[in-house]
C-alpha cells in the first residue's frame, strides 16, 4: 500500500473540532431584464438563490465530505441565514450542538449577486456583506469555552479558522493551544488577519499575501517566503508553517528544519479559488489527525485544494474525489 492510499484510509473517521467564523456564502442568480430607468444599471429578474457553507463552515463542510467527524462551535444569527447553515452542515451529517445562536448580531453573510442571461456569461457583480463588529459578550463566550472544554476530550485535532469577525477570543485561544501542547493533540490555524495572536499552535496555514502582511514586507520570490515562514515558525514557535502560492503550488516549513515546495498537482483550467483554502486546512487537518507526516498532508490538501478550484463557488472535496486524483497523481 502507497503512503497516499495510508495517508487517506487514516484520514477516515478522525474528530475534528472546528472553531470559528461560521459564514452563510449565499448567491443570488439574476437574469438581466433591462436597463432601469432610474439609474444607468441592470434591472435583474431573480431566477433562483443558493446557500452554501462559507468560512469556517466551509472548512467544517470539508473536514465532513472527506471523511471526517467533523464537530462546528461558532456563532450564529437568529436568522434565515443561520437556520439555513445549521440546516447544511446537519444534512451532511456534523455535530452542530456548538453552534450558539446570539439574537444580538447576525449570522455572516456574504450575498454574491449573480448576472447573466442567454447571450451573455454568467458573472458576479457585486457582493454584500453583513457582519457584526462588536465583540462577544460574556455571557455567549462563555457558553463557547463550556462547549470547547466539552468536546476537546473526544477529538482527534483542532481547526481554529479565524476570518476576523471576534468569534476565536483569546480566551478561548489560550484554553485550546493549551490543552492541544498539553495533550499533543494537533492543532492547525488559518487566520487572515490575527495569525501573530497564535503563539504555540502546531500547524498554521497562510497564502504569501497574509505572510507578507503579518511580517510587514514584500516577499518577492521564493527564497523570501521561505524567510519569511521561517521567521513566523520561530515566532509563534509553531511545528509548521504552510503557505499556498496560488499557481506556484505550496511551500511547507517545519520545525525539524526540512523545507518542501509543493508544485500545484493539475494545471488544468482553475474555475474559482472560492474556499480552496478552506479544502486545504481541512485536508491537512485530517491527515495530521491520522498520523501522517506533515510533508504528506500537505501533499494531500495541496491534490484537495486542486479540485476545490475547478468547481464554482465555495465548494467542498469528497474523499472518492481525493482518492481518484491522488491515484492520478501515481
Amino acid at each position: 500500500m502507497g503512503a497516499f492510499e495510508t495517508s487517506l484510509r487514516a484520514m477516515q473517521g478522525r474528530k475534528i473540532l472546528i472553531l470559528g467564523d461560521m459564514v452563510a456564502d449565499i448567491y443570488v442568480d439574476g437574469r438581466i431584464s433591462r436597463i432601469s430607468r432610474e439609474a444607468p444599471v441592470l434591472v435583474l429578474k431573480q431566477a433562483g438563490e443558493t446557500v452554501v457553507a462559507g468560512g469556517a463552515a466551509n472548512v467544517v463542510h470539508n473536514v465532513e465530505t472527506l471523511g471526517g467527524e467533523a464537530y462546528a462551535v461558532g456563532i450564529l444569527g437568529d436568522d434565515r441565514a443561520g437556520v439555513g447553515l445549521r440546516s447544511i452542515l446537519e444534512g451532511k451529517g456534523v455535530d452542530t450542538t456548538g453552534l450558539l445562536v446570539d439574537d444580538s448580531r447576525p449570522t455572516i453573510t456574504k450575498t454574491r449577486i449573480i448576472a447573466g442571461g442567454r447571450a451573455t456569461v454568467s458573472q458576479q457583480i457585486v457582493r454584500i456583506d453583513n457582519e457584526s463588529e462588536a465583540p462577544l459578550c460574556a455571557e455567549v463566550e462563555e457558553e463557547l469555552l463550556a462547549k470547547v472544554e466539552e468536546l476537546l476530550p473526544q477529538m482527534e485535532g483542532v481547526v481554529l479558522s479565524d476570518y476576523g469577525t471576534g468569534t476565536v477570543t483569546e480566551r478561548l485561544r489560550q484554553r485550546i493551544l493549551g490543552y492541544c501542547r498539553e495533550k499533543g493533540l494537533v492543532s492547525l490555524v488559518d487566520s487572515r488577519y490575527d495569525v501573530a495572536s497564535f503563539r504555540g499552535v502546531g500547524y498554521v496555514k497562510q497564502n504569501d499575501a497574509e505572510l507578507s502582511a503579518v511580517l510587514g514586507r514584500e516577499l518577492k520570490d521564493r527564497a523570501a517566503i521561505e524567510a519569511g515562514a521561517r521567521e513566523l515558525r520561530e515566532r509563534l514557535r509553531a511545528d509548521g508553517i504552510l503557505v499556498t502560492r496560488g499557481e506556484k503550488g505550496m511551500l511547507l516549513v517545519l520545525v525539524d528544519g526540512r523545507v518542501a515546495n509543493i508544485p500545484v498537482s493539475d494545471k488544468s483550467e482553475v474555475f474559482d479559488v472560492s474556499g480552496a483554502g478552506d479544502t486545504c486546512v481541512a485536508a491537512m487537518a485530517l491527515a495530521l489527525a491520522g498520523g501522517s507526516d506533515p510533508v504528506e498532508a500537505a501533499r494531500l490538501s495541496n491534490i484537495a485544494s486542486g479540485i476545490a478550484v475547478r468547481k464554482l463557488g465555495t465548494a467542498t472535496v469528497s474523499a472518492a474525489e481525493l482518492r481518484a486524483a491522488a491515484e492520478r497523481k501515481k
